[in-house]
């Protein structure tokens, strides 16, 4: 049966570059890896076969081979099924280490053991604790001044019996008989050695002599929690709060998770936010438009001064400065952008009818009710 190709089985173009020959060696790697699949022999001959495509195109010199001969490069004489492979007898578990930045064994608390659950430093998925996120409604007045909130959740916490450990008070634990301490086993997958945490202990190399009695080993029980969250000035809808260590808790002793806090910030009834802007519209009268003066608006810090010029059109949008919201980032604070609208009074009394009126026949508004320059583009459709 003739090999396939190594560009096809890498799903890359002839012309691929290194970093694209990596990067599609990394996806399908990861896709076929036997932790990945336990027991699938075809996903493991996959797993050999893209290692050894890999192993190849990424040399130079033999992917000009390749390239020029095809398989028939790394043939002996005779092409005979005793030749040396294109790999030249590389483990594909050692081109996956290479490639993911693990040297050496199993372990090592590198990416190798972030996807696969492997032994050695860092956080141990199998043991520590879930992170845990709380949703939480504050108003537009805390996203800008800051404010202090009490949560109240539910979660998995250290039992206050064995003190997190699982053991049962005056019992201890002892080295696990299945992984000898190791926190790992090895299991052969035909020409391949692979490492997986231990199922018995979860990695800890230990297990309790005699499980505690109320949380039967696990180290933890399910309670309600209450948190002080401190919410700082200029937060927006989706920002995100970490707060270390208050997910739930590790079984065993295990490390706790980390606890997020996703904001949403209410509708206000009378502003809307623009980035670090504030947007707000206020209706004035149309004497105060026709006249000018000067009038009082709302911020979220108070009252502020706002002058109207004579003559003020309505949809006018005037801005204050530094009353907006405040910048996470540190920046200077958001403008507050003011937009007026002119009422015009649907209901007169004789007295005020009269007098605009005369103002109408003393402007001239009565014989010409639309303004001049409106009146000079129309004019050509009459």
């Amino acid at each position: 049966m003739a090999k396939e190709d190594f560009y096809e089985l890498l799903g890359v173009a002839k012309g691929a570059t290194e970093e694209e020959l990596k990067k599609a060696y990394r996806k399908k790697a990861v896709q076929y890896h036997p932790d990945k699949n336990p027991g699938n022999k075809e996903a493991e001959e996959m797993f050999k076969k893209v290692s050894e495509a890999y192993d190849v195109l990424k040399d130079p010199e033999k992917r000009a081979a390749y390239d020029r001969y095809g398989h028939a490069a790394f043939q002996g004489p005779g092409g005979g099924g005793g030749a040396r492979g294109p790999a030249g007898g590389h483990d594909p578990f050692d081109i996956f280490r290479e490639v993911f930045g693990q040297q050496g064994g199993g372990g090592g608390g590198g990416i190798f053991d972030e996807m696969f659950g492997g032994g050695g430093g860092g956080r141990d998925s199998g043991r520590d604790g879930a992170d845990l996120r709380y949703d939480l409604e504050i108003t537009l007045e805390e996203a800008a001044r800051g404010a202090e909130k009490e949560i109240s959740f539910r979660k998995n916490m250290a039992c206050e019996r064995c003190d997190g450990s699982g053991a049962e008070p005056g019992s201890k634990r002892v080295t696990c008989p299945t992984c000898r301490g190791a926190g790992q086993i090895r299991r052969s997958g035909g020409i391949i050695t692979f490492t997986q945490t231990c199922p018995t202990c979860g990695g800890a190399g230990t297990k309790v002599e005699k499980p505690c009695t109320v949380c039967r080993g696990e180290g933890r029980t399910l309670k309600t929690t209450k948190l002080n969250v401190r919410i700082p000035p200029g937060v927006d809808n989706g920002s995100r709060l970490r707060s270390s260590g208050n997910g739930e808790a590790g079984l065993a002793g295990g490390q706790s998770g980390d606890l997020y806090i996703v904001l949403a910030v209410k509708e206000h009834e009378l502003f809307e936010r623009q980035g670090d802007d504030l947007f707000c519209e206020i209706p004035i009268k149309f004497t105060l438009a026709t006249l000018g003066g000067t009038i009082e608006v709302p911020t979220l810090f108070g009252k502020a001064s706002l002058k109207i010029p004579v003559g003020t059109q309505s949809g006018t949008t005037f801005r204050l400065r530094d009353k907006g919201m405040p910048s996470l980032r540190g920046g200077r604070q958001g403008d507050q952008l003011v937009r007026v609208h002119v009422e015009v009074p649907q209901s007169l009394s004789p007295e005020q009818r009269k007098l605009l009126e005369d103002f109408a026949r003393v402007s001239g508004d009565a014989a010409e009710p639309t303004s001049k320059s409106f009146f000079e583009k129309a004019k050509k459709f009459f």
